[in-house]
């Protein structure tokens, strides 16, 4: 009988806390959702002006200054993740405002190559591989850090193979590049998103969540807009000349 007594107040009591912590959970993954959508969006509004804009457009991809615009992005990404422990939650949010907005300059010519439907069509392609691979991180019980390493190493050979192509110029190149970015940022979509879910502390600041949820959005920004550039060198209709 005092076994019955103490144990229900324990249950109940338990049961609240995991439904708090719940609750908060949901909260934060909802909160790095909606800052990498609105970063999404961001990135294709000034994508589409800026290809719709002569002036603008021939500015950028007419001069040098393009080399400036492609590879302004992966400085972002370094910069805000090398000073992610030092900047405060506004700042790092700011940055990445700012890094969607140079990542639209830097893809608007996808808008004066591929046609408007076959964007349009490989980007609900890409929202349904990485909403699919988003949720397996989310609810699988296989922990995925250990393909954390290869899944990185598989990154910086993406990178540097990109960056080297563009002088190159080579199809075989491209083509075995976006084979491997493909997988690589397809399994990035669930790692992040696990390592996201594991990070969430219920105790810890406003301010250190904020930074998270930033810090969080980005890494699955990344994954997402890779994987939509990738796929649409498969899928993607070029423009008739």
């Amino acid at each position: 009988m005092n076994t019955d007594t103490y144990q229900r107040p324990l249950g109940q009591a338990g049961a609240i806390d995991r439904a708090e912590y719940d609750e908060g959970l949901r909260q934060h993954m909802l909160r790095v959702y909606n800052i990498m959508g609105l970063g999404l969006v961001l990135t294709g509004i000034t994508a589409m002006v800026t290809a719709s804009t002569p002036f603008l457009y021939n500015a950028i991809f007419g001069t040098p200054l393009q080399w400036v615009v492609m590879l302004a992005p992966l400085g972002f990404v370094f910069f805000i993740s090398f000073k992610a422990d030092s900047m405060s939650a506004a700042k790092a949010q700011t940055l990445f405002w700012a890094f969607a907005a140079v990542m639209g300059l830097s893809s608007a010519w996808i808008f004066q190559v591929f046609t408007g439907g076959s964007i349009t069509r490989v980007f609900f392609i890409t929202a349904a591989l990485f909403g699919a691979m988003s949720l397996y991180g989310y609810t699988t019980k296989r922990d995925l850090s250990g393909f954390g390493s290869f899944l990185f190493m598989g990154l910086i050979g993406v990178v540097i193979a990109s960056l080297v192509n563009l002088f190159l110029q080579s199809s075989a190149l491209q083509f075995a590049v976006s084979i491997i970015g493909v997988l690589v940022f397809t399994g990035l979509t669930a790692y992040d998103t696990q390592r996201i879910k594991e990070l969430y502390d219920e105790g810890a600041s406003s301010e250190s969540m904020s930074k998270l949820a930033v810090m969080g959005a980005l890494s699955l920004y990344l994954s997402f807009i890779n994987l939509f550039m990738l796929l649409l060198q498969f899928f993607g209709m070029q423009q008739q000349e």
